[in-house]
């Protein structure tokens, strides 16, 4: 008996389906299929050869922008860099392909990322610093601009490793019960990250600011630590230890709204 790929696909399209279906396909394996290592190249050769009326996204298909995020075989990961493993036992192989969870839903596996962007802008993902802001518009650029080389030591820039390198894929966001449950006022693990990022950066003058504006019982505290994050995070990342770290400081400096 040949050897055949059981291909599972969550698909959905609100002009066409009341809800969404899983859609199976199944697909004799040949030497062809073989030559494909990533998961974005196997639904890249499905959707031209097979079904093209399947949608996902894709991009850079380096693992740099987080594009093709989706949940593969129960894990969320980037499609781009999650390879087939052609070594199993069986007749048959399990291929499951869905949405990243708790994401609603715009069609198949494109999800709207409205809301986990929101939150993002919502830390204020950039360097705050204090300037001089004359009252004629017409000079506010000028005397903004920084006049003189803001410098860092080596060892205040090694405490952004770990988090600048995040590519808001949303892989662990969407793998968190935490963000499913409170998504509207949770910022979730990528978000948090994030604000990390700019809340240890010497550079930035409003670290108290951030502090206070993260301390809240659900933007930061729904955080219980369970680890999903650092699990699925395709950049090998680990948003729990930032969290806890931004924690630790609001206690340490005593941070009150």
């Amino acid at each position: 008996m040949n050897s055949i790929i059981k291909f599972n696909l969550l698909k959905y399209d609100p002009y066409v389906h009341a809800y969404p279906e899983i859609h199976t396909y199944n697909i004799p394996i040949k030497k062809n299929n073989i030559q494909i290592e990533m998961m974005l190249d196997f639904l890249i050769d499905f959707h031209h050869n097979i079904d093209e009326s399947i949608t996902f996204r894709r991009s850079c298909r380096e693992g740099i922008c987080g594009s093709c995020a989706m949940n593969i075989n129960g894990i969320n990961s980037l499609a781009c860099t999650h390879k087939i493993d052609w070594n199993f036992k069986y007749t048959i192989r399990n291929l499951d392909f869905f949405p990243l969870p708790h994401m609603t839903i715009i069609k198949d596996l494109v999800v709207y990322m409205d809301n986990f962007f929101e939150q993002y802008k919502h830390i204020n993902p950039f360097l705050m610093q204090n300037v001089l802001i004359n009252k004629y518009k017409k000079l506010e650029f000028l005397l903004s601009r920084p006049t003189k080389e803001n410098i860092q030591s080596k060892e205040e820039r090694t405490l952004l490793n770990g988090s600048y390198e995040c590519i808001l894929c949303a892989c662990c966001s969407s793998s968190c019960p935490s963000y499913w449950w409170n998504r509207s006022m949770y910022l979730g693990p990528a978000v948090l990250l994030q604000a990390y990022r700019w809340v240890y950066d010497s550079r930035d003058d409003y670290l108290l600011d951030r502090l206070i504006s993260l301390n809240d019982t659900y933007k930061i505290y729904r955080c219980h630590l369970i680890l999903n994050c650092t699990e699925v995070c395709p950049k090998n990342l680990n948003p729990a230890n930032a969290i806890s770290s931004i924690k630790i400081l609001i206690d340490k400096l005593n941070v009150t709204n």
